[in-house]
C-alpha cells in the first residue's frame, strides 16, 4: 500500500480529550493555521479533536516523526498529486520541523503543528497563516483533566504532576509517565543538557555559565549548546526572566516545575512554589521580571510575592523592613501568594492582598 493512502485511510482520533481553554477555529472559516508550543502541551489532541468535528471532508493526517517515513519518502510533488487526485481539502502536518518540505502543498485547508512558530521564510506568500500557541495546562485545566484532582485535593496533585497533559491524566505514576516523557521526546545530548538545567532552575545565570557548568560534566561543544539554548528559548522549554535591578542578571525558568523536580536528587518545596507563580504569569502572558529575590514585579508595578507558608504577622514584619526598598521602585501593589491563607494589611498606602494559589491562579489574568 502507499505510504500516503496509508495515512488517508488511518483517520486518527482521540481518546482522552478534555476541552482547553484555547479552541482552533472550525474549518473551513480559517484555512490555514499553525498551532505551535513546548512538546508535551497537548497540540495533536487538540487537532484530533477538531478533526472529529469535520464530517464528509477527506483528510490527510501525516506525523512528520513517524518512523515509515524513514524508508518511505516521498516528495512535495508527490504530495501534491495525491490532494489533487483524491480531492484532499484537510492537510495536517503533525511535529513539522522548519524547511522539511521546500514549500507548502496547495490545499483548501492546511494545519501545521511546531514546537516554534512557523519563519516567514516556511510560509508562502499565497498563505495567511493564523498562529496559535498552546501553552501546559494552567491549574483550571488540569483539575479539568483529572475530575478526582477538584475533591480538595487538586493542589497537591498538580505540585506532584505538573502541566503536561499527558502527565495529569496518566495512568502510570507520575515518576513513570515523566521517564517515558524524557526519553522519548528528547535526544540523548538533550536529556544531558536538561538534567543540568534542572539542577540550576530558578537561578540567575548566563548562557556562557550554562556552558561552562556542562562541560564539566559531558561532552558538549560550545556551537551546540548556544544553538541548543536559543532553541530551548523559542520553544519556551527554558525561560529567562530579566531582573528589574540587575539587568544583567536573568533567572532561568523549567517549562515545567514537576517535571524540574524530577530531574533532580530534591528541590525544596518553595522553589516549585515560585516557579509554578512564575510559569502561571508566562502563560497568561503577563511581562513580568525579578525583583532581585523579594519576588515578580509586573508591568503596572504590582509586586508578586511567593509565600506558601508565612503567616500575615511573620509578612507584616518583613514589609514593615522592605517598605522603602518598595516605595523605591514604584511598587502600586503587593499580592502574596500562599498555599492557603488569607488577609490583607496596609503599610503607609501601599496595599497588601495574600491569595491562595488556586484562587490567585484563576483571576490573575486581570494584568494581561
Amino acid at each position: 500500500m502507499d505510504l500516503l493512502e496509508y495515512y488517508h485511510n488511518q483517520r486518527p482520533n482521540n481518546e482522552h480529550f478534555v476541552i482547553r481553554k484555547l479552541q482552533l477555529p472550525l474549518l473551513p472559516y480559517t484555512h490555514h493555521i499553525n498551532l505551535y508550543g513546548v512538546r508535551g502541551s497537548g497540540k495533536t489532541s487538540l487537532v484530533l479533536d477538531t478533526l472529529t468535528q469535520i464530517q464528509n471532508e477527506p483528510i490527510l493526517y501525516i506525523d512528520m516523526q513517524d518512523p515509515k517515513l524513514l524508508f518511505h519518502t516521498w516528495q512535495p510533488l508527490t504530495l501534491q498529486q495525491y490532494i489533487d487526485t483524491h480531492n484532499i481539502s484537510v492537510l495536517v502536518l503533525d511535529h513539522y520541523e522548519e524547511s522539511l518540505l521546500p514549500h507548502f502543498p496547495k490545499v483548501a485547508n492546511i494545519i501545521v503543528l511546531t514546537r516554534i512558530a512557523l519563519a516567514q521564510k516556511d510560509i508562502t506568500s499565497t498563505k495567511s497563516f493564523l498562529s496559535l500557541e498552546l501553552f501546559p495546562l494552567d491549574y483550571e485545566e488540569f483539575l479539568a483533566f483529572d475530575a478526582s484532582a477538584a475533591q480538595n485535593k487538586g493542589f497537591n496533585h498538580f505540585l506532584r504532576s505538573g502541566t503536561l497533559p499527558l502527565l495529569a491524566h496518566s495512568q502510570k505514576t507520575s515518576t513513570q509517565a515523566m521517564k517515558l516523557f524524557f526519553q522519548s521526546a528528547f535526544l540523548p545530548q538533550e536529556q544531558k543538557l536538561l538534567l543540568l538545567l534542572a539542577r540550576y532552575h530558578t537561578q540567575h545565570l548566563s548562557v556562557h555559565q550554562i556552558y561552562t557548568f556542562a562541560k564539566e560534566r559531558f561532552k558538549v561543544s560550545k556551537d551546540w549548546l548556544y544553538k541548543t539554548i536559543r532553541l530551548f528559548e523559542q520553544e519556551k522549554l527554558i525561560t529567562f526572566i530579566e531582573d528589574y535591578q540587575q539587568k544583567s542578571a536573568k533567572k532561568m525558568i523549567l517549562f515545567d516545575f514537576a517535571f524540574a523536580k524530577y530531574l533532580t536528587l530534591g528541590q525544596p518545596f518553595i522553589l516549585q512554589f515560585d516557579s509554578m507563580i512564575a510559569l502561571a504569569l508566562i502563560k497568561h502572558n503577563i511581562p513580568i521580571q525579578t525583583l532581585g529575590i523579594h519576588g515578580y514585579i509586573t508591568q503596572k508595578n504590582t509586586l508578586i510575592i511567593p509565600a506558601p507558608f508565612e503567616s500575615e504577622e511573620s509578612l507584616w514584619l518583613k514589609s514593615q523592613k522592605k517598605i522603602s526598598l518598595y516605595k523605591h521602585h514604584g511598587i502600586s501593589k503587593i499580592i502574596i501568594i500562599t498555599v492557603a491563607n488569607s488577609y490583607h494589611y496596609q503599610i503607609e498606602k501601599l496595599h497588601f492582598e495574600a491569595l491562595p494559589f488556586d484562587e490567585w491562579s484563576v483571576i490573575n489574568t486581570e494584568e494581561e
